[in-house]
């Protein structure tokens, strides 16, 4: 039992490296490093929160290819990931940054936690006020309550 739960650990921690073919890898380790180190800053556009490296799909295997061959070719990892960007857009980067473009992305669950925390407020703020003893009668409210009482018998 313990061998079969160190194999399922073994391959559950080896999974994403298991989605890069090794016929993709490049021979020099150095660049194998650098397209790995790439490839785990891109998403992969099918799979949407998995990066180039972590997932399976076809379009993910396109993109590792693009990133070694670009590699190869010399150029750095900023120019490889301008060269996806400038195809896919901001989108294909897991971390965009910080523009005009992605401003509702990066600022957006900041101001979901600010409407959330003023809806809790404004519904503290009410559960407080309606919890709240009533005043008492003034003079003229006791007397004019008495008067219907009276009224009434």
């Amino acid at each position: 039992m313990k061998r079969l739960i160190l194999i399922l650990a073994a391959i559950a921690v080896c999974a994403p490296a298991l989605a890069v073919d090794p016929g993709e890898m490049l021979k020099d380790p150095a660049l194998e490093a650098r397209a790995r180190d790439v490839g785990a800053e891109l998403r992969c556009v099918v799979c949407q929160n998995q990066s180039i490296d972590d997932s399976d799909a076809d379009l993910a295997k396109d993109l590792r290819q693009i990133v070694r061959e670009r590699i190869t070719a010399g150029d750095s990892n900023d120019q490889v990931k301008q060269y996806l960007v400038d195809r896919y857009g901001d989108y294909v980067l897991l971390r965009p940054p910080f523009n005009a473009k992605t401003l509702l992305l990066w600022l957006g669950p900041l101001g979901l936690a600010v409407a959330a925390f003023a809806v809790g407020l404004g519904y503290y703020r009410r559960q407080k006020r309606e919890s709240l003893p009533p005043s008492p009668l003034s003079a003229q409210e006791r007397q004019e309550v008495e008067r219907l009482m009276k009224d009434r018998n």
